[in-house]
């Protein structure tokens, strides 16, 4: 081994290390990979960034600029019409929206259709009283699924195509993968949808009913102010700190009026009848911090904190909702928005202890009171979603159309061989943009840029390994284990241990340091690099292990409820079905 070759390995052995360790974004290990390589001389400095001008970080980037045009333009509204007759029966439920985020995702990035799908299925859970957990899965597994079937559907696919262009002259076409990508992705949200989610531990897929999360009658209380009150003059601020922010004031009675939602610089009177949301432990040491007296038990129902005015609303946190992990107590929902936060439920279970420490996270419920006219602003600003129904309508038909057209109309290009993907992809964005179908703010919004500086530095650090000979050492070691049996059982090999790659480390980062190897190993054996490319291709999208090899499935962790060992017990048996039914498939379609 030379010098070269054994500060690749080691830089390469670090950044996979720091990679499962997960203390640092996957980004910044590639960054540090590249400069690693770049100071010890093994890559010249004036290739250093040569990766972020690779076709296949183009590609990714404008894919994920058109998904986002798709999405601002109503396709949530056709998906949600077409999924409105199933409401009330889960089990169909979870057949479509899986099935739906699969076919979403052979046609837009995959991590871009799950996040469209995310809110969707979130809703379709709490509003018919089954567990998150029980569709959240089986949703990303469908995602990372459909992107199986065409160039576009994962960036993997786009860097194998891009690696076979620079190798033998001509990268994949559009549904190069379908043959083999669509069968793989129909059977594997079949055995997800009606066996796999079944899997997932049982408590997991316990949760309360809709009204038992947000039963106001058990946490909310009429305290009086008496006569002499040592907090009469009193803010309403003064009094909810008294119960360090644990305790809200909804409604403040006097005489005969009743004001919901009342000001935070509004002062408390003898008198007053205060209504109190709080858990038994807050109320509790609000009434041992005052002399408030309890005022005859008497139910309260959500209807007597509403009115013309003023609304209550239950919210989900998006995965892209700016109020995810910070706590209530930092929000200043009243004092900016006038808007009380009533409640929250996690993973379908009420959280009813210091409630204003609480991180809030993706999936999250919310019981929102405030005013009927500001709701829907507040609602925009946080990035919540209504769980309510609400009328279904395409949002923008005339954009929803520009876009879908010019969007074909790329796929047309590159399936003819007019253009490659990356300059027909980056036109339909310019075409885009032009017809202002998405605005120009929107458009760095909408790529994930740490994928894109991930993709950027590590395809020159994967070039390295192929430089230096280091791919050719690797292929040797693979190819001396499997000397005897042939290259069939070197295509599998190389399928699962990219699986297991990819498992533990980015998918996308797995496709790049396998490529090369696929390449070479084929060159080797004088056989067509084709059907190996392929296994690389499927292994690094099948990242069904854990939660940190796809993008998908770390999007779902939170909202799910899931722990880190509950994703092998779906993932294990999907990844079975999908050696077993791909390794055959690839014969027939991408023969030696």
């Amino acid at each position: 081994m030379t010098t070269d070759q054994a500060i690749v390995f080691a830089v390469l052995g670090a950044a996979l290390v720091m990679f499962m360790w997960g203390r640092f974004r996957y980004d910044i290990v590639a960054i540090l990979a590249l400069l690693a390589v770049v100071l010890t001389g093994v890559l010249p400095v004036e290739q250093a960034f040569d990766g972020f001008a690779h076709p296949a970080v183009v590609t990714v980037a404008a894919v994920l600029v058109i998904s986002r045009a798709l999405q601002n333009a109503g396709i949530v509204d056709v998906v949600l019409r077409v999924l409105a007759p199933l409401r009330g029966r889960a089990n169909l439920q979870l057949i479509a929206q899986t099935l739906v985020v699969a076919v979403l995702s052979a046609f837009m990035n995959n991590v871009g259709a799950l996040a469209l799908m995310l809110p969707v299925a979130l809703r379709n859970a709490y509003r018919d009283g089954y567990s998150p957990a029980r569709a959240l899965m089986p949703l990303a597994f469908g995602s990372i699924l459909g992107g199986l079937s065409t160039l576009i559907g994962t960036p993997p696919n786009i860097i194998i195509a891009a690696y076979r262009a620079e190798a033998l002259g001509e990268g994949f076409s559009m549904f190069d993968f379908a043959p083999v990508g669509a069968v793989v992705a129909l059977l594997g949200v079949t055995f997800v949808a009606l066996v796999g989610w079944r899997l997932i531990p049982r408590e997991r897929l316990e949760a309360q009913s809709r009204e038992a999360m947000f039963n106001v009658a058990d946490y909310v209380t009429e305290l009086r102010v008496p006569e002499e009150s040592e907090l009469a003059g009193k803010t309403i601020d003064d009094i909810e700190a008294l119960a360090e922010d644990d305790a809200v004031i909804v409604a403040l009675v006097r005489e005969e009026s009743r004001r919901l939602v009342p000001r935070g610089y509004e002062t408390v009177r003898a008198g007053d009848i205060l209504v109190v949301e709080s858990d038994p432990a807050a109320l509790k040491e609000l009434l041992n911090t005052t002399d408030f007296e309890l005022e005859e038990d008497k139910e309260i129902l959500t209807d007597d904190l509403s009115s013309d005015e003023i609304g209550i609303q239950e919210v989900i946190v998006g995965p892209a909702s700016s109020v995810r992990g910070r706590s209530p107590a930092n929000l200043l929902l009243r004092t900016v928005h006038g808007v009380n936060l009533l409640a929250v439920s996690r993973q379908g279970r009420r959280i009813t202890r210091r409630l204003s420490h609480a991180q809030l996270q993706a999936g999250d419920v919310l019981l929102l009171q405030g005013p009927t006219e500001r709701l829907p602003a507040t609602l925009a600003e946080f990035g919540l979603l209504p769980l309510a129904e609400r009328e279904l309508s395409i949002a923008r038909p005339r954009h929803l159309l520009l876009s879908a057209g010019i969007f074909g109309a790329a796929i047309v290009t590159v399936m003819t061989g007019t253009l490659p993907a990356h300059v027909a992809f980056v036109g339909a964005v310019a075409v885009l943009a032009l017809l202002s179908v998405i605005r120009g703010e929107e458009i760095y919004k909408a790529i994930d840029w740490p994928v894109i500086v991930l993709l950027g530095a590590l395809i020159p650090v994967g070039a390295t390994l192929e430089t230096t000979g280091g791919t050719a050492l690797i292929a040797d070691g693979m190819l001396a284990m499997t000397a005897s049996l042939g290259p069939v059982w070197v295509l599998v090999v190389l399928m699962v241990g990219t699986m297991f790659l990819s498992d533990v480390i980015n998918n996308n980062a797995t496709a790049v340091l396998m490529a090369p190897l696929a390449l070479d190993i084929a060159s080797r054996l004088e056989i067509s690099a084709d059907p190996l490319l392929m296994a690389v291709a499927i292994g690094a999208s099948c990242a069904f292990l854990t939660p940190i090899g796809h993008q998908s499935n770390t999007l779902v962790l939170e909202p799910g409820g899931y722990r880190f060992g509950d994703y092998w017990r779906m993932g294990l048996p999907l990844e079975a079905i999908i050696v077993v039914t791909s390794v055959p498939l690839l014969l027939v379609f991408w023969p030696f």
